[in-house]
């Protein structure tokens, strides 16, 4: 018998290139696998979750002492250009709620975060679970959070944290003509659980985000007109409620929205993505079974309840199969 011949350099050198090729391609795959999990199991990217919280100053206006606070930079920067949370919160006095109201922010530049709070910090805070597990929680996460702020004219750099975020129960804030840049691990933009009745107009975001632009979570009777998205390659606007993450009930269903005159760049904009999507979660996900055992909200039934909503005069650019989605009812929807 004879000896196979010799495989020659360039043969090894293809041998192995193909090799490399196929890892490469096993790589990819398992990583597009578990950034499939990652989404499913918690809304966010995993290259997200791999980026490394940054360290940020804090400037806080909390409790009725901040009331009628103005911060106006005369178009400068605020706290020198350090990355900064500023954090409108109430405090808990012993017996209630200490909220402040009245607060504007405006002709600025921040490099960070805007956050305002009322019973916690996001829908799965310790006084906002407990509170969710009765009846009446809506009312009671409304009283306890800041009402009547007013963002206007700011220009936000995110450098990681979502940059405006409205916690469960905030009410009657005016968010508008700022710009929103930079980077978020999550949207550039929250309302959460349990808020409503605010204002999101004349807006540019143009943040890289991990998810979509603008995301909101058992909120409800908010107007969100007049905004451009320079850019939604992982979504738009998603309305949704967030069942049961971290054991809180979600009382209140994302319904009585308006969401008119914006304009959506959809270049880029991924598969299974959208440019608004009523009714975006509808119980997929593994953690909805955790507010179990109450006879209300998101305990009761994870669907979303994304209805009775308007959508009207919006403009996808270009237009798309996916400019909407509604997986909700009773909405009307205008092109």
């Amino acid at each position: 018998m004879t000896a196979p011949p010799p495989t020659s350099r360039a043969q090894r050198c293809r041998r192995r290139a193909v090799r490399a090729g196929l890892l490469l391609v096993v790589c990819v795959a398992a990583l597009a696998a578990a950034e499939g999990v990652a989404r499913h199991l918690g809304g966010r990217s995993l290259t997200a979750r791999l980026i490394p919280p940054r360290r940020y100053d804090c400037v806080r206006l909390c409790g009725a002492a901040a009331s009628g606070t103005v911060l106006d930079a005369g178009g400068g920067w605020l706290n020198e250009g350090k990355r900064t949370e500023i954090l409108i919160c109430s405090r808990w006095n012993g017996s209630a709620w200490d909220r402040p109201v009245d607060i504007t922010i405006r002709n600025a530049k921040l490099r960070g975060a805007i956050r305002i709070t009322g019973m916690g910090r996001n829908g799965q805070g310790t006084s906002v679970r407990a509170s969710s597990r009765t009846a009446g929680h809506t009312a009671r996460a409304q009283a306890a959070a800041p009402t009547r702020i007013t963002i206007s004219n700011v220009w936000i750099e995110a450098e990681g944290r979502i940059p405006i975020y409205l916690a469960p129960g905030v009410t009657h804030v005016t968010v508008e003509a700022c710009v929103i840049t930079g980077r978020s691990r999550s949207a550039a933009f929250y309302f959460d659980a349990e808020s409503g009745r605010n204002i999101l107009r004349g807006n540019t975001f143009a943040a890289r985000v991990a998810r979509e632009a603008v995301a909101v979570d058992g909120s409800a009777g908010n107007r969100i007109v007049g905004n451009v998205f320079t850019s939604i390659p992982l979504g738009g606007i998603y309305l949704y409620r967030n069942c049961g993450e971290g054991g809180t009930v979600r009382h209140q269903t994302p319904n009585g929205n308006i969401l008119a005159d914006n304009r959506f760049m959809t270049r880029g904009l991924a598969l299974r993505t959208y440019g608004i999507w009523l009714g975006s979660r509808n119980g997929r996900r593994a953690y909805c079974g955790c507010d179990a055992g109450y006879p209300f909200g998101s305990s009761l039934d994870n669907r979303d309840f994304a209805d009775d909503n308007t959508v009207t005069n919006n403009m996808f650019m270009p237009m798309t199969s996916r400019a909407l989605r509604d997986d909700g009812s009773h909405n009307r929807i205008v092109p």
